[in-house]
């Protein structure tokens, strides 16, 4: 029993001291770039994530939500373990132009990437960017009911997402860009 509780003991104390923890942090103070590995998963979070990862361009004239509580208004975030890798960027944006000119800019936008589906959902921050209903297709579905006036634009495949939610905010309009990507063993980030 003893040389089993010493050898778990040393494997426990050897996984430990493999992992390492980096943050980098902004002129405020605040974390902005973490870092952390580990044996068996890697996980980097970029806070200042540049729009172009979202594969998709910023419609003219939008501004950086701004942070709200510890809510930032943009991330970018990798993960990989055991032949398996997610990322997803996320930047929320507001324009004072109206929802429908931001759909137009959108659905043009997304065309590159293939058939845009149009989803709708009633609550912020609600849309689903990983949620989506499996097929043997890989094509991409609305989820949940389908009603609200948030409106959802997905293109892609279930491996490979661009999703933009869209929501009236009086005369403008408040959007989200998302870009999801996920792997297997064969494949890469």
């Amino acid at each position: 029993m003893r040389p089993r509780l010493m050898t778990t003991g040393l494997l426990g104390l050897f996984l430990l001291s493999a992992c390492s923890v980096n943050v980098k942090k902004d002129n405020g103070g605040d974390d902005k770039n973490v870092d952390i590995k580990t044996p068996f998963t890697d996980i980097h979070v970029e806070k200042n994530a540049d729009a172009r990862t979202t594969g998709l361009s910023v419609y003219p004239g939008a501004r950086l939500k701004p942070k709200s509580g510890d809510e930032d208004s943009n991330a970018n975030v990798n993960l990989s373990a055991f032949g398996f890798g997610l990322k997803v960027v996320v930047q929320k944006y507001e324009t004072d132009d109206a929802t429908g000119k931001v759909e137009k800019f959108y659905e043009s936008e997304l065309k590159k990437y293939g058939s845009v589906l149009q989803c709708h959902t009633s609550h912020h921050g609600d849309y689903d960017a990983g949620g989506y209903n499996r097929n043997s297709s890989g094509e991409l579905k609305c989820t949940g009911d389908n009603s609200g006036n948030i409106v959802e634009l997905k293109s892609g495949n279930e491996g490979n997402q661009h999703i933009v939610a869209i929501e009236p905010q009086g005369k403008g309009t408040d959007f989200t860009l998302v870009y999801v990507h996920t792997h297997g063993k064969e494949d890469t980030i």
